[in-house]
């Protein structure tokens, strides 16, 4: 076997009741956890019993998500599963950095998310915008429309697979034009046009705090959203223009593969990014771990493998 990448999930993935099969389950998962509600009272509360509007305030999820991959990844080390390298998607990069010690600790790393939500809520109710997913258009097609109707390109999923964001008044139009270009458009339920332009502001304030916390050298290699390359100098820049900015998850793990990386093993609510990968990497190793019967899975999977 190869090298193993954690991946962490995005905002989009959450759902009512995540992470309390692992709190439940594992002393790892709990004790991190009750660190993280220490913090944040009402934590706890809106992972395992919130309902599905309080978990899509991006000030809620964005803690939330962060707490339940972080209980994954320390129950997975309760198995002896660790990784060499790391990425996360938008939220997740935060908790793939605070994996690989790129904070002082793990409480601080999850002060920074709770920072981000609420940063990221403010700017969306300041300028509203939303997003939309395209299918079934190159990425050269997408950007072009993107240039027509004024609105930008922001997630790369996959091949065949973009989110664009924009002001919600635009995009009507731009889920119409991709389809008479032959792609299929969707809406998203988002809170807001994450990783553009409209983010700027929350991006600026965010730099601002980054640069009054601690940030080390991650002991393994991160990925970043932003430039799809392992982080390096200026770790506080990067991180936080990537809220103004697309994700280059495609590029991002087409360069895990081609630094060794075979397993990928994806933490926290949901199979979003395992899908990515199957789709990108045809053939390569995935696992997912959400809760205990997932978690004994992949422990299995990998066991068998080794």
């Amino acid at each position: 076997m190869g090298k193993i990448a954690f991946l962490f999930a995005g905002q989009g993935s959450q759902y009512p009741g995540m992470g309390k099969a692992l709190y439940e389950g594992s002393a790892a998962a709990k004790a991190l956890m009750d660190g993280f509600e220490a913090l944040r009272p009402g934590t706890l509360r809106q992972c395992f019993a919130g309902g599905a509007e309080e978990l899509t305030r991006t000030a809620n999820t964005q803690p939330c998500m962060f707490a339940a991959e972080l209980a994954a990844a320390a129950a997975l080390e309760e198995k002896g599963v660790t990784a060499q390298g790391a990425a996360g998607f938008s939220l997740g990069e935060v908790a793939a950095l605070t994996y690989a010690g790129a904070f002082a600790s793990k409480e601080a790393g999850f002060e920074a998310v709770t920072l981000r939500g609420r940063l990221m809520q403010d700017a969306a109710q300041e300028n509203p915008g939303g997003m939309a997913a395209v299918l079934k258009l190159s990425d050269e097609e997408v950007q072009r429309l993107c240039e027509e109707c004024g609105v930008w390109p922001v997630n790369y999923n996959c091949d065949g697979q973009v989110a664009v964001a924009g002001k919600k008044e635009t995009l009507p139009a731009f889920c119409e034009k991709a389809a008479q270009a032959g792609g299929r458009a969707k809406i998203l339920a988002v809170g807001g046009a994450f990783h553009s332009v409209l983010m700027e502001k929350a991006s600026q304030e965010f730099l601002k705090a980054l640069r009054g916390i601690e940030m080390r050298t991650p002991a393994i290699p991160v990925y970043a959203n932003l430039t799809a390359q392992p982080y390096g100098a200026d770790m506080p820049a990067v991180l936080a223009a990537q809220m103004a900015n697309p994700v280059l998850w495609k590029q991002s793990v087409q360069n895990l593969r081609r630094d060794g990386f075979d397993t990928f093993i994806e933490l926290g609510p949901g199979k979003t990014l395992s899908g990515l990968v199957k789709r990108i990497l045809p053939g390569a190793r995935i696992c997912a771990v959400e809760d205990m019967d997932s978690l004994a899975a992949c422990a299995a999977a990998l066991a068998q493998e080794g």
